[in-house]
C-alpha cells in the first residue's frame, strides 16, 4: 500500500484550510479592483480639476486666515466643497467666482458624489445579485454531477459526460485551487473552492443531491478521503474514482466507490495495445472519446428486443448488464434478453442524436 501516513494527510488538510466559497459561471467582466481603481482616478481627476478652477480664479475668493488663496488653499477648498463639508473659511466673494461655483463647482460636486456613492451602491447590488443567484442555484439544482479535481483527468471526464448531452450548469467542480475554479467557471461550470476531503465543502457543492460524483484529485490518499466523505453524505450516488497506483484500487472500492479507474495502468495497457496493434489502439482511443467516431454507451433493452439474443439486435452489443453482473455478449448464461437487462453497445456518434447513458449505480454484492 502506497498511501502516505496520517501525519502527511493531516499536513495536507492544514495546507488546504482555505475559506471555501461557491463561484457561479458568469460573463467575462472587468475585475472589481480595476473598476474601483478607475472610479478613484475619476474622483481624483474631478478633485484636481476643481482645485485648478479655483486657483485660476483665486482673486475672487477670500481666505479668512490671510486673505489670499494659494494652490494649497485651492485644493483645500475643493476637498471640503466636493465632500459637502464646507467649513466656510474660504468663500467666493466676487460675482465671477460665485457664478463659477453655481455652474461648474456644483456639477463637479454632484459628479464626485455620484462616483463615490455609485461605487458603494454597485458593490452592494452585485453582492445582492450574487446571493440571489446562489440561492436560486441551490434551490433548483438536482441530480447534478460533482467533479472533484479540475486537472487533466477531471477536465477529460467533464468533456466526456458533457459530450453525451449533460448541460454545463449541471456540473459542479470542487478544487482547492482558486485558479482552477476560475478556469472552470470560465468554461461555464459552477465551481467550489475548498478541500473536498471536508464534508462542509462537499455540502456546499450539494453532494447530497448529486446523481454522480467523479473523484479525480492528484493524490491517491485524497481520493480515498474524498470517496469516504462523499459516500457518507450521499448513499445512492454513483461514485467513480481515479487512482494512480493499481494496489490502491481495492481501498477505493472499500471506501464506497462504484468504479475505480487506474490512470497509470489504463495508460500503460493502451500503450501496450498500440504497440501490438496500432489500429486496435486507435479504435480504443476512439471509443473513449465521446461525441466523435465510435461511442460506447449503455442503454436499456427495448420491448422489441426481449426474447432475442444479443447478436440479433440492431446495435453491436458488447456486454449485457443483468442485475449486478456484467456478462459478455457470448456468455451462455445470458440466453435471451430480458426487459430488465441493460446493453453496453458500440454505436456511431452522431452530433444530432446523442445517447445519454444511464448513470444509476449498479447494486452492490
Amino acid at each position: 500500500m502506497k498511501l502516505p501516513g496520517h501525519d502527511a494527510i493531516a499536513r495536507q488538510a492544514d495546507e488546504h484550510l482555505v475559506t471555501h466559497r461557491v463561484k457561479l459561471p458568469k460573463k467575462v467582466v472587468e475585475r472589481p479592483i480595476r473598476q474601483v481603481g478607475k472610479r478613484l482616478v475619476m474622483a481624483l481627476a474631478v478633485l484636481v480639476a476643481t482645485a485648478l478652477i479655483v486657483y485660476v480664479d483665486r482673486d475672487g475668493y477670500n481666505d479668512n486666515s490671510d486673505g489670499s488663496v494659494d494652490l494649497l488653499d485651492a485644493f483645500y477648498y475643493a476637498t471640503v466643497t466636493l465632500s459637502t463639508t464646507g467649513y466656510g473659511d474660504i468663500t467666493p466673494v466676487s460675482d465671477g467666482a460665485r457664478l463659477t461655483n453655481i455652474f461648474v463647482i456644483t456639477p463637479l460636486r454632484v459628479l464626485f458624489l455620484i462616483i463615490l456613492v455609485g461605487t458603494t451602491l454597485e458593490v452592494l447590488t452585485e453582492r445582492t445579485r450574487e446571493e440571489w443567484r446562489l440561492n436560486r442555484w441551490r434551490s433548483t439544482l438536482r441530480d447534478h454531477t460533482v467533479v472533484v479535481g479540475f486537472g487533466t483527468k477531471g477536465r477529460s471526464a467533464i468533456q466526456t459526460v458533457c459530450a453525451t448531452g449533460l448541460k454545463r450548469e449541471q456540473v459542479v467542480v470542487v478544487d482547492p485551487s482558486a485558479k482552477a475554479i476560475d478556469a472552470a467557471t470560465a468554461e461555464g461550470y459552477v465551481g467550489v473552492v475548498g478541500d473536498a476531503t471536508r464534508s462542509e465543502v462537499l455540502k456546499w457543492a450539494e453532494v447530497h443531491k448529486a446523481r454522480q460524483i467523479i473523484v479525480a484529485p492528484q493524490r491517491d490518499d485524497t481520493s480515498v478521503l474524498v470517496t469516504l466523505t462523499a459516500r457518507q453524505i450521499n448513499r445512492s450516488a454513483k461514485i467513480v474514482a481515479a487512482v494512480r497506483e493499481e494496489e490502491n484500487a481495492p481501498l477505493l472500492k472499500q471506501s464506497g466507490a462504484d468504479a475505480v479507474i487506474t490512470s497509470s495502468g489504463a495508460a500503460g495497457r493502451l500503450l501496450g495495445l498500440s504497440v501490438l496493434s496500432p489500429a486496435a489502439g486507435m479504435v480504443m482511443e476512439d471509443l473513449i472519446q465521446q461525441g466523435s467516431g465510435l461511442d460506447m454507451v449503455e442503454r436499456p433493452v427495448v420491448r422489441g428486443e426481449v426474447g432475442r439474443k444479443p447478436r440479433d439486435t440492431d446495435d453491436l452489443v458488447v456486454s449485457v448488464v443483468r442485475g449486478h453482473r456484467v456478462l459478455g455478449y457470448d456468455d451462455p448464461s445470458v440466453g435471451t434478453l430480458q426487459l430488465t437487462d441493460r446493453l453496453i453497445t458500440i454505436v456511431r456518434a452522431s452530433p444530432g442524436a446523442r445517447v445519454t447513458p444511464d448513470s444509476r449505480p449498479l447494486p452492490h454484492d
